[in-house]
Parts: structure tokens; sequence; C-alpha cells
């Protein structure tokens, strides 16, 4: 059965529950959006489907219907009655996604409306840590959405943008309206499409790099990658950088060139 705003009314009266604003609980009501963001997916009998924020499963179950093997997380316990009766089919793991997800080696598509508050973290997690994780199609705040599509000189470039660059291709795909939630979140939100890059193999201190230049973000490159860097204005020099470069005139290959520089 779809899950229009009645029906999750309906179902989370039948258990006595209410969404949780602290695990940032926001559910989907709106079948035709759910409809889109599978269509979007792609997903099919020949895929394996990793969702994070289960909620009452209305997402969960059109993901079944595609014929995917889909592994649902969700840490709230009391929706476990409810997702008996609306994921069937799905395997369901009652566990906290911020944790480590565990995922055999053959690929995954993540499609998910991620709670706001963990969104960001585990977008970038997943990105860093499971290359099984080929695609990535999520709905999160609209300000988040913004800053992991972000370009060099945008206000909101930073830390998230440059870890989604060098990781994958990303886009935002659509806009979400505030009211095809129950409840009504206060805020709008997007969906992104991340597509997995094999990543460079200096990314990793190409990210350090990035942490330490925009946690200090108004100071030039010189002097925010003191603490990290034995010469900082050398490592500039050798990438092709002025010494008075600040992290937000760098492209995510820009901290590569760092990188590479300094090793």
């Amino acid at each position: 059965m779809t899950q229009g705003r009645s029906r999750i009314r309906d179902l989370l009266a039948a258990y006595d529950l209410n969404p949780d604003q602290r695990l940032g609980q926001n559910f989907l009501a709106d079948p035709q959006l759910i409809d889109r963001i599978v269509r979007l997916a792609g997903v099919g009998p020949e895929d394996q489907v990793v969702e994070v924020g289960a909620g009452t499963g209305a997402l969960t179950a059109a993901l079944v219907e595609t014929g995917a093997r889909v592994v649902a997380y969700e840490i709230d316990e009391r929706l476990r009655p409810v997702l008996a009766e609306t994921a069937i089919g799905a395997e369901v793991r009652f566990e906290d996604a911020t944790r480590p997800l565990v995922l055999d080696d053959d690929p995954w598509v993540m499609v998910a409306n991620l709670p706001y508050n963990v969104g960001t973290g585990i977008v970038l997690d997943v990105l860093q840590t499971l290359p099984q994780v080929t695609r990535m199609v999520v709905m999160v705040q609209q300000e988040v959405a913004d800053r992991l599509v972000a370009g060099p000189g945008s206000r909101v470039y930073g830390v998230p943008s440059v870890i989604v660059a060098l990781h994958g291709t990303a886009h935002r795909a659509f806009g979400v309206a505030r009211d095809v939630f129950v409840p009504k979140p206060d805020v709008e939100s997007a969906v992104v499409v991340i597509d997995r890059i094999d990543p460079d193999p200096l990314a990793s201190e190409a990210v350090t790099l990035a942490r330490a230049a925009f946690g200090q973000r108004r100071k030039m490159l010189r002097r925010s990658l003191a603490g990290i860097l034995d010469d900082p204005q050398a490592v500039l020099k050798a990438a092709g950088y002025s010494d008075t470069a600040r992290a937000e005139e760098l492209a995510p290959e820009g901290f590569l060139a760092l990188a590479r520089a300094a090793s």
C-alpha cells in the first residue's frame, strides 16, 4: 500500500508513535515523489540497494517492488512493528548508520531520504570508506545539497564539496517542497545524485589539506597550512599557486596538486 499523508498518520497512531526530531525524522508522504526517486535510481532485479532512514517504509516498499535486494537501516526501534507491516521483502537492520555500514563487496546503490541531522556525515563517510556503493540518490536539506555540489568561489564551497568531487560526479536532480513530509520540516530539501569515480591515490591527503585550509578559510593558505606542512610557501609554489591564495580559490584538483607537491 502506498503511503500518503493520511496513511502515515494512521500508521503512527496505530502504534502510538510521534516523529522524533532529535533523530531528524521527517517521513516522506508523497507516492509520486517516491516513484520519481526510484525511477531516478534506475534499480531493478539485478541490483543491491541500501537505504538509510527507513522511517515508515514508504520508500523501502517502493524499492522492494523493483525486484532489487534492499537492505534498510533504521535507528529507531519504535518503528519495528511499522516496518514489519510495510517493508515486507526488505532486510531491515535496526542499527546506527553513522557507524560503519556492513555491506558485501558487490556493487550497491544508496537510495535514501537521509535524516537531516546526519545526512552530510553519511554521504561523506560512504564516499570515503565504502567503494562498493557506486551510486547515491539521496534526499538532503537544500543547504546540504548546495554544499555537496558547490564549486570554487561559491560561498558554500568547502570540505564536503571537495570530498564529493574527489570521489564522484554530483548534481542536484530536483528540489523538494517541505509539504511532502510528515511532519513538515522548516527547510526545503533536494535530491542529489552522486556517481562514484576512482579516486586519486592522494585523495585522502588532499582532503586533509582541505580540512586545514577551510578550517581557517579567511586566512591565506600559507598560514592555514602552516600546521601540517613544513614549508607551505614552497608547496604552493611547486603546485603552481600564489602564496596569497585562499582555500575557496582552489578547485578539488588544486588540493590534489598540493598533496602531490607535498609528497
